[in-house]
């Protein structure tokens, strides 16, 4: 039987995941496909290179071959912001079995061009990969823009700063956002915020900001408040569709957002898959920089919507992960000090996560002063107790005793 190219159209559009019953290979979706792809494996290198590829990117198989994915494409959000990175959303999908799609971006070609491009996966799901096909875990199909390829000019992203005091900035410029006469438009870009890139229906708008307002008023006043919003938005220089209509919903699109917390938690994510590979610089690396966005609870201004309480308390849990790597990082460098630093301010924030109180105590007996763990482990069971009957678990007690029983805990 003769073989015919495999059209990737639907493909693109759809994100389709491999199955078990899938006959073709990995390898073979590669090479009789009519759009440029490549095959890559679970570490993000290419294991597999087209025709179309070579003639979009320049690189022939044998130089794309065992590049890694972002190596090669180099790409873009419409932004302007990096796609390819230790973040990339791409990788964080795959690794999980998951489909990913990017309908815009920009790739660079190896003479340095910018090509306008769109991008999707076929993923092949975890349990399938017990199969053997190879290394190959996900194919990568491009699509050129109108089949010519140009300079996208970059486009500042509207910056959107929600953990700690809510605010709003463009191309370095802050937004006013105090100053809006329409105070309830901020609380509507925060709602969109606590949904990110999920429509909203307007309900659920009319709903959080307006519960005593019959269908009607609370309609007319969302409409006049999303006006305003927008042209306020669209004043200050962020792209005119930052917010779309999806229906009777309404969305923010997150590839015309920055939100920190959304990076922070990103972070967060890559430092422990750096952690785990033994990148202890590269991951406390991204420690450090998720813990410099932390600068407060996920809009701490907002204290009683109930719309943002569960992100609020998953960001707080992501935060605690975070202080846990870098306490796990500082520890294993033998910076001590360091990680007894962060396993204090980890217990101020949740006094009863006893793995921070034992960390502390390993962390200060490697400094040389089993005193200070004895000192503090007394001054925490007895506050514990006090405040809210507890007593430490038996594994607590057990790091105690293997650290401190029986030695002596004078000063020096």
């Amino acid at each position: 039987m003769a073989r015919r190219a495999l059209d990737s159209t639907g493909l693109f559009e759809h994100g389709l995941s491999l199955g078990r019953g899938l006959v073709i290979k990995t390898t073979d979706l590669v090479r009789f496909a009519s759009d440029p792809a490549f095959a890559v494996n679970d570490d993000m290198r290419v294991v597999g290179w087209n025709d179309g590829a070579a003639k979009l990117l320049g690189y022939s198989s044998a130089e794309a071959t065992g590049q890694r994915c972002g190596q090669v494409l180099q790409a873009f959000y419409p932004t302007g912001e990096p796609l390819c990175s230790m973040l990339c959303e791409g990788r964080s999908c795959m690794a999980v079995g998951a489909k990913w799609n990017m309908s815009a971006c920009r790739i660079r070609h190896k003479s340095g061009e910018m090509i306008s491009a769109g991008i999707s996966t076929l993923v092949m799901p975890l349990e399938a990969r017990e199969t053997g096909d190879g290394d190959a875990v996900a194919v990568i199909f491009l699509r050129e823009a109108n089949g010519a390829a140009n300079v996208v000019t970059p486009i500042s992203p509207l910056r959107i700063f929600a953990l700690g005091q809510f605010g709003l900035a463009i191309g370095g410029e802050g937004l006013d956002v105090e100053g809006w006469k329409r105070k309830q438009a901020a609380v509507v870009l925060k709602c969109l915020v606590s949904q990110l890139g999920r429509p909203v229906h307007r309900e659920r708008l009319i709903e959080w900001l307006w519960p005593e307002a019959d269908e009607t008023r609370g309609w007319q006043r969302l409409k006049v408040t999303m006006s305003f919003l927008r042209a306020k938005l669209r004043d200050g220089g962020a792209v005119a569709d930052t917010i779309e209509t999806v229906g009777q919903s309404y969305l923010l699109r997150r590839d015309a957002v920055w939100v920190d917390s959304d990076t922070f938690a990103s972070l967060v994510t890559a430092g422990w898959g750096l952690l785990k590979d033994g990148e202890l610089g590269q991951a406390q690396a991204r420690f450090e920089e998720a813990e410099s966005l932390y600068r407060g609870d996920y809009l701490e201004d907002e204290p009683y919507a109930e719309w943002c309480a569960e992100e609020r308390a998953r960001l707080r849990e992501i935060h605690l992960e975070l202080l846990a790597g870098m306490a796990k990082c500082y520890a294993e460098e033998g910076l001590f000090m360091e990680a007894t630093r962060v396993c204090r301010t980890a217990l101020a924030n949740d006094p009863c996560r006893e793995s921070f109180l034992r960390a502390l105590l390993e962390n200060l007996v490697n400094l040389g002063r089993p005193d200070w763990a004895a000192a503090h482990y007394a001054t925490w069971c007895r506050s514990l107790n006090a405040e809210y009957g507890f007593q430490p678990t038996h594994e607590t007690v057990q790091v105690y005793e293997r650290l401190i029983g029986g030695r002596s805990v004078e000063n020096g």
